[in-house]
């Protein structure tokens, strides 16, 4: 993900769960250890579309639901695809031998801290860092076939976030909305219900 994208997941993150809307550009810059110009260029966009707005010091978030949508459509999930396979497994094995590191990600996050399923799933969407990919592939070795298994490339920050090991729902979301699966959209109506209650 870009830096942009860090920063909107932080603020979206703080908004969604913790019911914070206030922030600063400094404490943002100071967490990740990224410049003032990056936080401010980050907010560019939602701050044109009127997601957030400028106060004092610091700036408030006034339109989640619009921003999510923006980071949905921003993202560019296939370019983090770092491995892909066919396994013969089906789905609950799958997860169950992922190893520890990796981070569930899209239908498996979502059946994970819901305890629900709006539709069947047969494709695992895992999130992991590149230097223990060779852990994932020597468990799922690489398989012709229609592909039931995506790695998608961990940043460096997603296991501040991924309680229980899933990825947190405003990723979850808006990589849902880039899956081309016909179920996706059940998953995203049913976490688009859960989500906008402020």
């Amino acid at each position: 993900m870009t830096k942009k994208e860090i920063i909107w997941r932080e603020i979206l993150f703080q908004v969604l769960e913790n019911k914070k809307f206030e922030f600063t550009q400094k404490e943002i810059a100071q967490k990740y250890k990224f410049s003032l110009s990056t936080v401010f260029n980050a907010l560019k966009v939602p701050r044109a579309s009127g997601c957030i707005e400028a106060g004092g010091r610091g700036f408030k978030v006034v339109d989640a639901e619009k921003w999510l949508y923006l980071w949905a459509t921003f993202r560019n999930l296939q370019k983090d695809v770092i491995y892909q396979t066919h396994t013969d497994k089906s789905v609950k094995e799958i997860e169950g031998e992922m190893p520890p590191h990796i981070t569930f990600g899209a239908f498996s996050a979502y059946l994970k801290k819901y305890k629900d399923a709006p539709a069947d799933y047969d494709k695992i969407y895992v999130y992991s860092k590149k230097e223990k990919l060779t852990d994932i592939k020597s468990r799922f070795p690489f398989q012709k076939g229609i592909i039931n298994l995506v790695v998608i490339l961990s940043d460096r920050w997603l296991e501040n976030f991924s309680k229980g090991k899933i990825t947190p729902d405003c990723q979850t979301f808006v990589d849902l909305w880039n899956l081309r699966e016909w179920y996706a959209k059940n998953y995203l109506d049913a976490l688009k219900e859960k989500v906008f209650h402020f």
